[in-house]
């Protein structure tokens, strides 16, 4: 059986238990507050969605989940039975046949191997609307590291490269910002069109 979860499946458990209710909070907050009330927003990578779906559905945004791991989405539907998440790898989801105002994809890009991170760049800017927001962590240096938990291989393509994918599909970066936990944050416009350079968001 292949296993799609980029080895998180098996370490859900202590997953769930050590990761921090506070990271990724303020910056995801306030990405959130800049979209229209009822805004659709596709959560790749979304696991258990705590605490980044969370913020999300406070927001009064109308989520849609995708993770690998059946454990975590386990967890998810416990949460969250009303909203639809899928159980599959982002680079197969099936939601992206529909239309989004928004992509969030937390702690997720730099887990994929390069190749499907272009690709999924490609996915997430088609299933965008005009005006569509893509929200993404990953290391603004290109550099390659083992997962703590799972020890499998993560990579960055860096700053650079993520701007040239991502124009070439059509998108725009307009702000990069960091969090308390050094995680690197790229926000991103698909029509750039009277959207003002993002500065970090703060309580």
């Amino acid at each position: 059986m292949i296993e799609h979860s980029n080895g998180y499946e098996g370490v859900a458990a202590e997953f769930m238990a050590c990761r921090s209710t506070r990271i990724g909070v303020a910056q995801v907050r306030a990405w959130a507050r800049r979209l229209p009330p009822g805004s659709t927003v596709l959560d790749l990578g979304c696991g258990s969605g705590m605490p980044i779906t969370e913020v999300l559905v406070d927001a009064g945004l109308a989520v849609y989940g995708v993770d690998a791991s059946p454990s975590l989405v386990s967890a998810f539907r416990q949460r969250w039975p009303d909203i639809p998440i899928r159980c599959e790898p982002v680079q197969e989801s099936q939601f992206f046949g529909r239309q989004f105002d928004a992509v969030l994809a937390w702690g997720l890009v730099f887990l994929l191997s390069a190749r499907d991170q272009c690709e999924l760049v490609r996915r997430i800017s088609d299933t965008l609307k005009p005006g569509g927001r893509l929200l993404f962590t990953s290391p603004a240096a290109a550099t390659t590291w083992n997962d703590v938990l799972t020890c499998q291989a993560s990579r960055s393509l860096g700053a650079a490269q993520y701007q040239l994918e991502l124009a070439r599909a059509g998108l725009i970066v307009v702000g990069q910002y960091e969090d308390e936990g050094e995680n690197h944050y790229f926000d991103v416009a698909k029509d750039p069109a009277g959207v003002v350079a993002q500065t970090p968001p703060t309580e």
